[in-house]
């Protein structure tokens, strides 16, 4: 199956890069693969025949004010998930060893589609204009990405630890209190065999690669879980039902779904 799934796959990506050379670039720009239905199946690979600088090109190895790359450290550089020089957005998103590890990142996780016409969802050709929806729109405005369904899984304020988890302060103060050399990972004290055991389960992580760096600290936990916050709210993420879960569904939890959206679940075969 495997076989005939990757000849399959080399055979679009060699059409799509016959094809690619007879495009201008309004033709490029309207082509299937960047509308719904096709973004929805395209894989990274068929992205890439046209968007491969999006992965080459590097940082300034010097600003504009003179200041020198070298000299600074970007905020990524002092995460201790994080080595090396600096490096763009998407590939410390796809092929940095952090990101190889625990994510499995498509490009069409983030990239929907979208038509160039359009900057704000209450203004579409073909539908009346402010008809969109408040609270889920098709798209963000003037955004190619919708942030609420894909930034802020990853980035997002770590959910109320006080009133949620029962801890007696934010992680980053009282981490210490809880980790020591045989326990470097805190958060593991609950959450080895206690409480959300059931956990990664999608197609845009890896499972097994973040228990194992999880294994290591809690930097692995925290970094997605508060640490790395760009937004003051938190991701409602699913409640999977777990092993010698309570039964009564605690009031901050009620309007949680108990399973992830059924596009990114794993398979049987693939979950463990």
């Amino acid at each position: 199956m495997a076989t005939k799934e990757n000849a399959a796959l080399a055979a679009r990506i060699a059409a799509l890069t016959d094809e690619a050379r007879t495009l201008d670039h309004q033709r490029a720009r309207y082509h299937p693969l960047h509308f719904s239905p096709a973004i929805e199946t395209a894989s990274s690979q068929e992205c890439l025949v046209c968007h491969q600088e999006i992965l080459e090109r590097k940082p300034l190895e010097e600003s504009p004010a003179g200041v020198k790359a070298i000299d600074t450290l970007a905020w990524y550089q002092t995460l201790d998930t994080y080595e090396g020089e600096q490096q763009t957005f998407h590939w410390r998103h796809i092929e940095s060893p952090f990101a190889k590890q625990v994510m499995n990142l498509e490009c069409n996780f983030c990239h929907k589609g979208n038509d160039p016409r359009e900057e704000s969802p209450d203004v579409v050709p073909g539908k009346a204009a402010f008809s969109a929806d408040p609270v889920t729109p098709a798209f963000t405005n003037r955004k190619m990405v919708n942030p609420s369904e894909t930034c802020l899984l990853c980035h997002g304020a770590m959910p109320d630890p006080e009133n949620i988890m029962g801890l007696y302060g934010p992680w980053h103060e009282i981490r210490g209190d809880m980790e020591d050399e045989e326990n470097p990972n805190g958060c593991l004290t609950c959450h080895a065999e206690l409480f959300r055991t059931v956990r990664h389960q999608v197609t845009y992580l890896n499972p097994e690669g973040i228990e194992e760096a999880a294994l290591a600290g809690s930097d692995t936990c925290y970094g997605c879980h508060g640490g790395r916050q760009w937004y003051r709210i938190s991701y409602p993420y699913p409640r999977h039902p777990w092993p010698d879960m309570d039964p009564e569904t605690p009031d901050w939890a009620k309007d949680r779904p108990t399973q992830s959206k059924e596009e990114y679940r794993l398979q049987p075969s693939a979950a463990k």
